[in-house]
């Protein structure tokens, strides 16, 4: 049997179950419509694609015990893609680092009334359909006069087209409780001493993603994002700004940690600011340090995540870190990495970098990159590069971006694991053999950033929040302030001593070239001989000169 016409019949079951939303097959009657209209172009398509995100949302923010903002809002967002020219060479194709942006994020009526979103998506299809067909002229006449790439693979991969329809669900309202714990835990957080400002954020959020093509694929799915946020800030007397920060993300209400856990990380994120603002600052250090299983999560999506996304492979702008590296050893041998955006939840926490299909409706799939250190393979979209011609399920994208490779939940494995206590004294011990008084202990970061560019450093920056000196005498730790990791990554993976035997979760939203994109990074801490520290930028003006105004209003 023809495989367009199963397809169909899935397709069809689909919808006779119910599942299909009104809005999906809005979009694939006019996907019909318009793929035939523009064959007899010249040059005519050959692959159009529609893509719907739909967003409900409701936050809450509240500091010093009143809230800030309470809002509820509902979108949806229609991407088009119009491939014009053929899979060896078309539209989209990559030249001197750049990438085309077609789409426009254009807003569809959040109703299903079929004339308002038949008209928009055939507006986007004839815009983008204009814009890529011009490209492709300009492209066949610059690699006439330009030298050849390095990499000749073509432009999109055949993947089996994905039939998937899951039942819309709705974001239920929020109940007044979580405004009433929103005012707690901001008073809670405020009443640290040099706390100048601070706030927690609630997001509760439910996405829906629609997808048809002309290959057949049909994808309705969903999931929810919620999110508790808490932050402090303050300035220490030398005029630098300092701030803590937590979070908790679960997929739905009942994901989150119990109200005393979260009012714990509350008083922690307070009690971490207040201490920093006495902590001694430090002066640059190279030397070794512990990064805990969160900040070694950080560590690894930066420097190594973005470094292995396939686009980068191809992009002769780019520095191509591990272009060659295929079956070569690029870790210790004790480290292996995974990604996988199936696995939903590591014990009790939900993953944010989770997924059925990608933005590309290609099914999600476990992606073992790294075995015992050696590189196997890259995170893969449609986009082919040299030696593999196929997705493994990581084409992403934020509403309203092309998309590219992009990270999803990052597992570091290390078959060299010791109790934490065991590691603090392989770190003791690597001070020692040093000659140097101390090392650090990288307990908790906020995120970082990374340079892949041919044209500038091959470097990257992490940023620490809660940093302590670890000192070979046995003095108590002590908290210090103005850290930031700095360094390349190939020294930096050659420095990995050890892991503990326990891992930690760090959810969050990494932003590149196709937007902002859920992802998780999942560690144990590691043991690192060698690493660099900075000092972070300090600001020139002095705390506040006036006292604050007290609880009741005066002074």
């Amino acid at each position: 049997m023809h495989l367009k016409f199963l397809i169909a019949i899935a397709f069809a079951l689909a919808i006779a179950r119910g599942q299909s939303s009104p809005l999906l097959d809005l979009l694939n009657e006019e996907l019909t419509r318009n793929f035939e209209g523009l064959k007899k172009a010249d040059p005519a398509p050959y692959f159009i694609d529609y893509s719907v995100v739909e967003q409900q949302a409701e936050i809450i923010a509240a500091s010093r015990g009143a809230i800030l903002q309470r809002g509820r809002g509902n979108s949806r967002t229609l991407d088009v893609t119009v491939r014009v020219g053929s899979p060896e060479l078309d539209s989209y194709h990559i030249q001197g680092g750049e990438s085309p942006r077609f789409t426009s994020a254009a807003l569809i009526s959040l109703e299903d009334v079929p004339n308002s979103i038949k008209r928009k998506v055939w507006q986007e299809t004839d815009r983008v359909y204009k814009l890529a067909s011009q490209r492709l002229i300009n492209l066949k006449t610059s690699t006439k006069v330009k030298v050849e790439a390095s990499d000749r693979s073509e432009d999109f991969s055949k993947e089996e087209p994905s039939v998937y329809v899951e039942p819309v669900k709705k974001l239920s309202p929020v109940s007044e409780e979580w405004v009433d714990r929103a005012r707690r835990w901001s008073a809670e957080l405020a009443k640290h001493n040099g706390v100048l400002s601070s706030n927690i954020s609630l997001i509760f959020q439910r996405e829906t993603k629609y997808l048809v093509n002309t290959e057949g694929t049909r994808i309705q799915h969903g999931r929810g994002f919620v999110r508790i946020i808490m932050g402090a800030q303050g300035k220490a007397s030398d005029g630098m700004d300092l701030s803590t920060y937590d979070s908790f993300e679960a997929e739905d209400i009942e994901g989150l940690p119990s109200e005393a856990a979260i009012l714990a990380a509350v008083n922690k994120v307070g009690t971490d600011l207040t201490k920093l603002l006495d902590a001694p600052v430090v002066d640059p250090f190279v030397g070794p340090a512990i990064l805990s299983g969160r900040a070694s999560g950080v560590f690894f999506h930066e420097i190594f995540g973005h470094r292995i996304e396939g686009h980068r492979q191809r992009d002769e702008t780019d520095g191509q870190t591990f272009t060659k590296s295929v079956n070569t050893r690029i870790l210790p041998d004790f480290i292996s990495v995974v990604f996988d955006p199936t696995l939903k939840t590591i014990g009790s926490v939900d993953l944010n970098g989770s997924y059925r299909y990608d933005d590309e409706g290609v099914k999600a799939r476990r992606v073992p990159l790294v075995e015992g250190g050696v590189l196997k393979t890259f995170l893969m979209s449609r986009s082919p590069i040299e030696g593999f011609p196929s997705s493994n399920g990581h084409g992403r994208r934020q509403a309203g971006m092309e998309i590219v490779s992009r990270q999803s939940n990052l597992l570091v494995e290390s078959s060299k694991r010791v109790s934490d206590a065991e590691l603090r004294k392989l770190l003791i011990e690597e001070i020692k053999k040093q000659g140097k008084q101390y090392g650090f202990f990288f307990q908790n970061i906020t995120g970082g950033f990374t340079f892949t560019g041919r044209r500038g450093l091959q470097a990257f920056k992490v940023l620490p929040l809660v940093v302590y000196r670890v000192y070979a005498d046995g003095r108590p730790d002590e908290l210090v302030r103005g850290v930031d990791i700095v360094g390349t990554p190939l020294a930096s993976f050659a420095r990995i001593v050890a892991t503990s035997d326990k891992t930690e979760v760090f959810n969050g939203y990494c932003g590149a070239e196709s937007g902002n994109v859920p992802v998780s990074a999942v560690s144990p801490a590691i043991l690192v001989s060698e690493i660099e520290i900075q000092k972070k930028e300090k600001g020139n003006d002095r705390p506040p000169l006036l006292l604050p105004p007290s609880a009741a209003g005066g002074l």
